[in-house]
């Protein structure tokens, strides 16, 4: 069975030689996240909280246009520019995942995409 690329204008495009998501065998795999503004496509102005609130509808919008959604989650990962804002990202997170706790892991990178504070990337159902 081929992959199955997946495209919304709902979210960013991709700034790169890559797809927003890819669906293989009932499993959605998503691109990581930045907080553009997919009208725009620059950087939302705020703080980790914006940043993150942006970053999460964009997932949002990416898993619904492959037929999933962010309660058929099953693993993040999550990439933060500075590790203090650790806590303003989970709370923001956790209100976006709801009952959801899907498997993740967190790490502090050097530099993100176009300045961006933090980016998300999924796995998901999407059967």
């Amino acid at each position: 069975m081929a992959a199955e690329v997946v495209a919304t204008d709902k979210a960013p495009g991709a700034i790169g030689p890559y797809s927003q998501a890819v669906k293989l065998n009932g499993v959605v795999y998503t691109a990581g996240q930045i907080p553009l503004d997919p009208a725009t496509m620059k950087l939302v102005e705020g703080d980790i909280t914006a940043q993150t609130e942006q970053v999460m509808k964009n997932l949002a919008a990416v898993l619904e246009a492959a037929g999933s959604s962010l309660s058929r989650i099953v693993k993040t990962t999550c990439f933060l520019a500075d590790l203090d804002d650790f806590a303003a990202f989970n709370e923001v997170y956790g209100k976006y995942m709801g009952d959801n706790r899907p498997a993740r892991s967190t790490f502090q990178v050097a530099k993100l995409p176009a300045g961006a504070r933090v980016e998300v990337e999924a796995i998901a159902d999407c059967s």
